[in-house]
């Protein structure tokens, strides 16, 4: 059989389960460290309950996703995920799902494992969504699972930390109240609110205009340009500003 033909006949069945996003369909890509709990428990000698070092290599990482190829609003990160919200005229491998999973995944492995000195790796998957509205509960979802995550993690570990064993730690957070946890971290001189944000809400990454002042190397004048740049926010509004704050970045694709 010709080249030409076998190729035809071989590329069906690589592309015969190609699903595509619609148009008008909102992308959504959620990327997970796959076994990290593992690796920052046992392989990487990182702070508990938060790492600096960790926190700047997810952030790298974000920005990293946002300016490989594909056209992006926002990205979020907390803890080992990254979520990262698309324009919606983003049209990269003509929306297959196949396409971009791999290559997100693949990118944010590579850029990861760079920053870190180690290998690791990530899943990806993704949510299509509807509506305005359903991509800024998304958002809301994440940043309070963020939240929840996060009082768990300083509870936990201060039991770790006086003695507790793992199972013990576990067992005395189970069925435990919001309040009686942010009792527990008080009691022991921990307010949990005020703690840096990052750790109870994680940050976010959009773009940004900004003004550049030049010289015209022809004339010699100075000129102003308006450039892009990938800004990053460390302090993330609570509750319905976050949301607002969602929204905004929506309303800059009308």
């Amino acid at each position: 059989m010709k080249f030409d033909d076998l190729d035809r006949k071989l590329r069906t069945f690589e592309s015969a389960n190609d699903d595509v996003v619609l148009p008008g369909i909102h992308i959504v890509a959620r990327l997970d460290g796959r076994n990290f709990t593992r690796l920052t428990k046992t392989e990487w000698k990182l702070e508990t309950p938060f790492d600096e070092r960790f926190r700047d290599a997810m952030l790298a990482t974000t920005r990293h996703l946002m300016s490989c190829g594909f056209t992006t609003l926002y990205g979020y990160t907390q803890s080992d995920e990254i979520s990262l919200l698309f324009h919606p005229e983003d049209d990269t491998f003509d929306r297959k799902l196949r396409k971009i999973l791999s290559v997100l995944a693949g990118e944010a492995s590579a850029c990861f494992s760079l920053e870190m000195g180690r290998l690791a790796t990530f899943d990806a998957r993704v949510c299509q969504l509807p509506s305005d509205e359903l991509v800024i509960e998304y958002f809301r979802w994440r940043h309070e699972d963020a939240h929840r995550n996060s009082l768990n993690a300083h509870c936990y570990w201060l039991l770790r930390k006086r003695g507790a064993s793992a199972g013990e730690a576990t067992r005395a957070l189970s069925g435990q109240s919001s309040a009686e946890k942010n009792e527990l971290l008080f009691s022991h001189g921990i307010n949990f609110n005020d703690l840096p944000a990052w750790q109870k809400r994680g940050a976010g990454i959009f773009w940004e205009n900004h003004r550049k002042i030049g010289r015209d190397p022809r004339t010699g004048k100075e000129v102003e340009t308006t450039r892009r740049r990938l800004a990053q926010d460390m302090n993330l509004p609570l509750g319905d500003d976050y949301s607002q704050f969602i929204e905004r970045l929506l309303q800059t694709t009308n």
